[in-house]
């Protein structure tokens, strides 16, 4: 299955953000992709997380999502992209993966589990955090797919669980913080999953100033596939369960391991 990762840089236009997710979407379908992701919050981004930014946010049948569903239409490609979703009667909102498909419209949704509370900043204070309720995951041809966000790279567990469910390819969407060795953790980390657990990761950050870009795909053995610098644009990459198998077969680390994983809440 032929994929791509978008980087960009999202701000407070809302529309703008909509229109570069077009034309990254564009380019992925004329390279022969089956699935594009692009990172966290791609709807709207702004330099503080507060009251006010959570003010931008949507509902899932708001104008951001019909728009990814009809460019999934008009393009054929399914869409992976962040957003700001509201909670009724609630002030905070959920930090949302959404995947838009050309047969479905709206297809999976993933709440952000691991909140970054951490370096300084507290996403807790506007966000509530994903139930732990399992790996979302899907599947385009015959590669299964799993969705995390940007902060979950740091925690192997949860990657841990979507190898069980069988996923070949896990996608973190992020805005990953520029700091103190930052670039160097998402890179690393990023690796450590897929080498880890025998899979692919798609890390796709914000680009510069709002995230480190970086942007990676890594194969299950570790080999970068592809890889976004500073600036916006795709990258592509194939994914099969034969080299996920062929690496395993090799590397059976999973079927080795002495202990399993177990949700603390």
């Amino acid at each position: 299955m032929k994929f791509a990762i978008g980087q960009m840089v999202s701000g407070v236009d809302k529309a703008a953000n909509l229109a570069e997710i077009a034309r990254l979407t564009e380019e992925a379908a004329a390279a022969g992709a089956r699935l594009v992701v692009f990172p966290e919050f791609a709807m709207f981004d702004a330099p503080k997380l507060d009251e006010e930014f959570i003010k931008e946010g949507e509902s899932l049948d708001g104008p951001f999502v019909s728009g990814l569903a009809a460019l999934a239409r008009r393009t054929g490609v399914a869409i992976v992209a962040g957003m700001l979703e509201t909670i009724e009667g609630e002030s905070r909102g959920y930090n949302t993966l959404v995947l838009v498909t050309p047969e479905e419209g709206l297809s999976r949704v993933y709440h952000k589990l691991h909140l970054y509370d951490a370096f300084g900043f507290l996403e807790s204070d506007h966000i509530r955090p994903g139930d732990i309720a399992g790996p979302v995951t899907f599947t385009i041809d015959d590669v299964t797919v799993g969705m995390l966000t940007c902060y979950d790279l740091r925690f192997p567990e949860v990657a841990r669980e979507h190898a069980d469910a069988g996923v070949d390819l896990l996608l973190y969407p992020a805005a990953w913080m520029p700091g103190a060795r930052k670039e160097d953790h998402w890179n690393t980390l990023a690796r450590a999953r897929a080498i880890e657990n025998t899979l692919y990761v798609a890390a796709v950050s914000q680009g510069p100033a709002v995230g480190t870009g970086g942007s990676i795909i890594v194969d299950p053995m570790g080999i970068t596939l592809g890889e976004i610098g500073e600036q916006s644009g795709i990258a592509v990459a194939d994914a099969t369960p034969q080299r996920v198998a062929q690496v395993r077969s090799v590397n059976p680390s999973l079927a080795n391991r002495r202990f399993t994983v177990v949700a603390s809440a």
